[in-house]
């Protein structure tokens, strides 16, 4: 398994992010789905960080994780060369689903803010629980006292 990315932070997961070209559009403003793959990132770290990687939940398990959903408000643009910080926290476990807090900064500015809802999936795609290991192993990342 490669080296964990990001940190944890105040019960956040935080990933830094550089913006490159292939992030932008001709204007050299990050495109709207570039944000959907910065988002991606952050959550694959954040497994990543605890102990699991999404290649050998697919290999050992049979298992991966799908978008089912995701809502994003987007507040103001990056751009190309920024350094931004994607802040991920889960907020809710149901039997097969995990739904995420996700935000995008730059300096102390949010650029985007997403809720998103992921699915545990088997190998013919229908959605299955999340293993009792794994619910241990996220439990750090769930937002707390609010």
């Amino acid at each position: 398994m490669s080296a964990a990315q990001g940190r944890m932070e105040g019960g956040e997961h935080v990933l830094p992010i550089r913006v490159y070209y292939e992030d932008t559009d001709a204007a050299g403003i990050v495109y709207h789905a570039s944000y959907l793959r910065f988002a991606e990132r952050g959550r694959t770290e954040m497994l990543r960080l605890a102990g699991i990687a999404q290649s050998t939940l697919v290999r050992d398990l049979g298992i991966a994780f799908a978008v089912r959903d995701c809502q994003i408000d987007y507040r103001a643009p990056a751009r190309l060369d920024d350094l931004l910080e994607v802040r991920s926290r889960l907020v809710e476990q149901r039997g097969a689903t995990l739904r995420a807090e996700q935000t995008i900064r730059r300096g102390g500015e949010d650029l985007v803010r997403m809720m998103g809802r992921v699915a545990c999936v088997g190998r013919d795609g229908r959605p299955t629980r999340l293993p009792s290991g794994l619910r241990g192993s996220l439990e750090r990342f769930f937002r707390k006292g609010e």
